[in-house]
């Protein structure tokens, strides 16, 4: 059976209106991802088109949305614009479909702003965070910080990063990650960058980067279903 596709909208913030939306639900789905994009993409960028279809075939729904910038064209918001809209989407994927269990993340700054809400306050009912390429920092500025506010979070974290990726350099996030303790996995994809372009003859597996996600994410959630 086809996967069931969705165009919704939702007021992000009061001051900035309404947001798109897209729920992407396959048949038998218990879990809903809702995922925010990179800093400069949106939701229909094909990165997360791939990732929505990728899950899909491991029977995870998901919850794509656009911030208000991204929506109409401008300026990016605010941080603070930003986490509300993360908030709100939360909100609204729980409307959308009450009977999934819902996880929240994103791509790159969709998963920054995510783990910043939550680590301001649990964002209702998300039981796990999903980060696709968390940016720990700047290409060629190598820092923590960004790893900082993580310590407050207490529900499960998966990371999924490219052993490339030019804004989470293995040996900052590798510690950073171990630093949070059980709360935290890090699955590394190989020869992936930050956007998961992967240099085939680095790369030593034949499975599509994508399904590699999928099925680490849906073993993690297996691990830590209660």
């Amino acid at each position: 059976m086809e996967n069931s596709v969705q165009g919704l909208h939702f007021t992000a913030t009061a001051e900035k209106g309404v947001v798109s939306a897209i729920l992407m639900r396959p048949e038998n789905a218990t879990y809903l991802v809702v995922v925010g994009h990179g800093a400069s993409t949106n939701m229909r960028h094909a990165t997360m088109q791939a990732i929505a279809e990728a899950l899909a075939e491991q029977k995870i729904a998901t919850f794509r949305y656009n911030f208000p910038y991204s929506e109409n064209g401008r300026g990016r918001d605010s941080a603070d614009v930003c986490v509300e809209t993360v908030r709100s989407a939360c909100r609204a994927a729980r409307e959308a479909a009450p009977d999934l269990v819902l996880l929240a993340g994103g791509h790159s700054f969709g998963g920054r702003m995510t783990s910043t809400a939550q680590s301001q306050e649990p964002l209702d009912d998300v039981k796990g965070l999903v980060f696709f390429s968390f940016p720990l920092h700047l290409a060629g500025r190598p820092d923590t910080k960004r790893a900082e506010h993580l310590e407050q979070i207490d529900i499960p974290m998966l990371f999924l990063s490219g052993t490339r990726d030019e804004l989470a350099m293995l040996d900052l996030l590798e510690p950073a990650v171990a630093k949070l303790g059980k709360h935290a996995a890090l699955h590394k994809i190989d020869a992936a960058n930050h956007s998961y372009k992967v240099l085939k003859k680095m790369r030593t597996s034949q499975e599509n980067v994508f399904a590699e996600m999928a099925r680490v994410l849906n073993d993690w959630i297996t691990e830590n279903r209660t």
